[in-house]
């Protein structure tokens, strides 16, 4: 099935990567939301727990190595073209991870990785969605 213009909402991960008061970036490569800062995630694998496609898209996008400590939420990114088709319709369920291991490097369909301050992430204009996860992560 197509990402664009799909039949069905894909099921896809995100995963707010803590290493002490700092939070795991990335900017995205692809469409949706080429160009902007999110957390690291990306679509399901048939075959593949939510659990395992979270752990395994850290390591695509970041090359680093986690521990997931807590499922935070999940929720619905969905894009309308300007007919008003949904363009994309992804339903992202979101962990909290630990670093375990490595330093930050682009790859996958992450553009760049960093580790950002708290303090900081207003600078990186996130979607409001991904501020209120990182949020949550927060109080766990």
């Amino acid at each position: 099935m197509s990402r664009a213009y799909p039949e069905r909402p894909l099921v896809g991960v995100g995963v707010v990567v803590c290493k002490g008061d700092q939070v795991l970036l990335v900017r995205r490569a692809k469409a949706p939301r080429r160009g902007q800062w999110s957390l690291p995630g990306g679509a399901q694998k048939l075959g593949e727990t939510v659990r395992q496609a979270a752990i395994r898209e850290v390591r695509e996008e970041t090359g680093l190595e986690v521990a997931l400590t807590t499922l935070l939420d999940a929720v619905d990114s969905i894009s309308r073209d300007a007919a008003g088709r949904v363009h994309y319709h992804y339903t992202l369920v979101d962990f909290a991870a630990e670093w375990r291991a490595g330093e930050p490097t682009a790859g996958g369909d992450a553009a760049e990785a960093r580790w950002v301050a708290r303090g900081d992430l207003d600078r990186y204009e996130l979607w409001e969605e991904t501020v209120r996860v990182i949020g949550l992560s927060a109080k766990r």
